[in-house]
């Protein structure tokens, strides 16, 4: 079994026993997750996405199985990274590669966390038009978040392998983030809005199967007369799940401009998703605060879009992931610091509207 399977195979086990965890631990008892509970939980996925990182600093040349330079070689030129290696020292240049690697998932990581803010703001409006009870945001959220996954893990690969086909198609990617920042930018102050009876989503539910018109508990289904019909509740992880999957457009092509390392794109964007679910419930009540990250993330997306077209470019004029990681930031903090010292007057958040 190649090293590439075994990563991946305990990357694997390891995201079902956190999935595990928290299901056996909290989805049982559907309470409403408090602010401290929320806290320590997005703390505790930041610090295993960082021990990752180190992981892939430490041993990252167990992802590919590197045991000689001819092999290090081989797998610099065939991910691309930005690097140079020294030729006669494969300690120095095999630790050349594992710094670069950890940086490359921490901003690819940086990125997705830095997207899904603004899937949360989609959720907040779904959770609220359908008037979810808020003790069922963590039900929803769960099984949104193991659907996001797998659909990640189709997207990723399938992505890495266009690539290594048709290399032109990371052109296409970067023209499609500029469109996509330059129309978020213009976007950025128009009232967002979700119709439940109207949604495409629901209307093509109700083609197929019957749905109740209340919630029932906690359940997704609800039998009437013998017949299964889908509840609201399973409606509202139907459009979250769609909602991923129109962010998964944005973000996927996103990372594959920090590193073309499929393995390293999975493993940021899922630690990213994996703590999106505590960050929501962190940031449920004050979004609304930040009305400036749109624009940031817009700004981002166009950096990023500008940075696929002109690769080789950067790299000829000795652009780093470093670099790219150092702009990204600057460019959330910025967006963050605004919007705390330019408040926008008659704020008010999404989930209380109405």
């Amino acid at each position: 079994m190649s090293n590439e399977l075994l990563f991946i195979g305990g990357f694997l086990i390891f995201i079902v026993l956190i999935l595990a965890l928290d299901l056996g631990l909290f989805s049982k008892t559907d309470k409403i997750v408090s602010l401290k509970h929320a806290g320590i939980m997005s703390f505790v996925m930041v610090m295993l996405a960082l021990g990752f990182y180190f992981l892939l600093i430490l041993e990252g040349q167990e992802l590919h199985g590197i045991d000689n330079f001819e092999k290090l070689q081989q797998i610099v030129k065939a991910h691309q990274h930005q690097i140079t290696l020294i030729p006669g020292n494969f300690e120095e240049s095999l630790k050349i590669y594992k710094q670069n690697l950890g940086i490359e998932f921490l901003t690819g990581y940086v990125i997705e966390y830095a997207l899904s803010v603004d899937n949360i703001f989609v959720i907040v409006l779904i959770f609220s038009a359908f008037a979810v009870p808020e003790k069922y945001y963590h039900r929803v959220l769960f099984w949104g978040i193991l659907g996001a996954i797998i659909m990640r893990f189709i997207f990723i690969f399938a992505g890495a392998v266009l690539i290594n086909q048709f290399y032109w198609i990371l052109y296409v990617f970067g023209a499609f983030l500029i469109f996509t920042g330059v129309k978020m930018f213009f976007n950025k102050d128009e009232e967002e809005s979700i119709d439940p009876q109207n949604h495409k989503v629901v209307k093509f539910a109700a083609k197929f199967f019957p749905i109740h018109p209340k919630y029932e508990g906690k359940n997704f289904f609800f039998k009437i007369n013998g017949k299964r019909h889908l509840t609201p509740l399973f409606l509202v992880l139907m459009i979250v799940e769609f909602t991923d999957l129109i962010f998964a457009v944005d973000s996927i092509p996103a990372i594959f401009a920090v590193t073309k390392d499929a393995y390293v794109v999975f493993f940021s964007n899922i630690f990213a998703i994996m703590g999106l679910r505590s960050m929501f419930f962190l940031l449920v009540n004050i979004i609304h605060k930040f009305h400036y990250l749109k624009t940031g993330l817009a700004v981002l997306l166009t950096f990023i879009g500008v940075k696929m077209l002109a690769h080789d470019y950067l790299k000829f004029w000795g652009f780093t992931t470093e670099h790219s990681l150092l702009v990204i930031l600057f460019i959330l903090t910025a967006s963050i610091v605004a919007s705390l010292v330019f408040p926008k007057k008659g704020a008010q958040s999404p989930k209380h509207k109405g």
